[in-house]
C-alpha cells in the first residue's frame, strides 16, 4: 500500500511531468507511436482484408496472420532488435506484427459476411465491383472493422511500452528506468499513466464507433431498399 502511495506521490509532483523524460512528453511519444502503427498496419491489412473478403481468394492469408498473434511479442522485439539495432525500427516490426492480424480479420469478417442476395442484387442492377464495395459491403462492414481498429489500437497502447527495450521513447521508460534503479513507484506511476491512456482510448474509440455503426446501418437500409425498388 505504501507503494501505491509513493506512486501516487510521484504522478503528483509537477517536475515529474515537465522536460523532455517528462510525463507529458512521454505520453505524447506514446500516442505518438500508437497512432503510427495504427495507421501502417491500416493501410496493410484493409486493404487486403477487403480483397480477401470481396473475393473470397486467399482465406489462408487471414488464418495465417491470426497464428501470428500468438507469437510473443517481446520476443518479436528481440529478434527484430538483432536484426535492426537499437532504435524505433525493431519496435515498430514488432507492434505491426501485432496489429495487423485483428484489423485484418474484421475487415475480412465484414466484408465476407455481407448477404450474398443483397451483393447478387447489386450486380443485377449494374452496380461495378467498386460500387458494390462502397455502397453495399463497406456499410455493412463498418461496425466489425471500428471494432478492429478498437482492439488493434489497445493492444498497440499497452505493448508500446516495450519500445524502451531498445528505444529511449515513450512510457516504457518508466517501467524500464524505475526497475533498473528499483525505483517501484516511478514503475506503478508508469503503469497507471498507461492504463489511463487506454481506458480513455477505449472510450473515445467506443464513442466513435457507435456514431458510425448508427449511421452506416441507417445508410445500409436506404441502400437495402433501393436495391428492392430497382428489381
Amino acid at each position: 500500500m505504501s507503494i501505491f502511495l509513493e506512486a501516487l506521490s510521484w504522478l503528483a509532483t509537477p517536475a515529474n511531468w515537465l522536460g523532455e523524460s517528462g510525463i507529458l512528453t512521454r505520453s505524447a511519444e506514446h500516442l505518438g507511436l500508437t497512432f503510427l502503427i495504427v495507421v501502417l498496419a491500416s493501410l496493410v491489412a484493409l486493404p487486403l482484408g477487403t480483397v480477401i473478403g470481396h473475393t473470397g481468394r486467399g482465406r489462408w492469408l487471414v488464418s495465417a496472420t491470426g497464428a501470428a498473434r500468438a507469437a510473443p511479442t517481446l520476443g518479436v522485439l528481440t529478434l527484430a532488435g538483432l536484426w535492426l539495432g537499437i532504435g524505433l525500427a525493431a519496435p515498430t516490426l514488432a507492434l505491426l506484427v501485432l496489429a495487423i492480424p485483428p484489423l485484418l480479420s474484421a475487415t475480412y469478417s465484414g466484408i465476407a459476411s455481407t448477404p450474398r442476395p443483397t451483393v447478387d442484387a447489386a450486380r443485377a442492377i449494374g452496380l461495378t465491383e467498386p460500387q458494390i464495395l462502397a455502397q453495399v459491403e463497406f456499410p455493412h462492414a463498418a461496425g466489425l472493422i471500428a471494432a478492429g481498429v478498437r482492439s488493434a489500437t489497445l493492444q498497440v497502447i499497452a505493448t508500446t511500452t516495450l519500445a524502451a527495450y531498445t528505444a529511449n521513447y515513450g512510457l516504457g521508460r518508466f517501467l524500464y528506468a524505475g526497475l533498473k534503479t528499483r525505483d517501484y513507484a516511478q514503475m506503478i506511476g508508469g503503469a497507471i499513466i498507461v492504463v489511463a491512456l487506454a481506458l480513455a482510448t477505449d472510450a473515445l474509440l467506443a464513442l466513435i464507433a457507435r456514431r458510425l455503426r448508427t449511421r452506416t446501418h441507417s445508410f445500409a437500409d436506404e441502400e437495402k431498399n433501393s436495391l428492392k425498388e430497382s428489381l
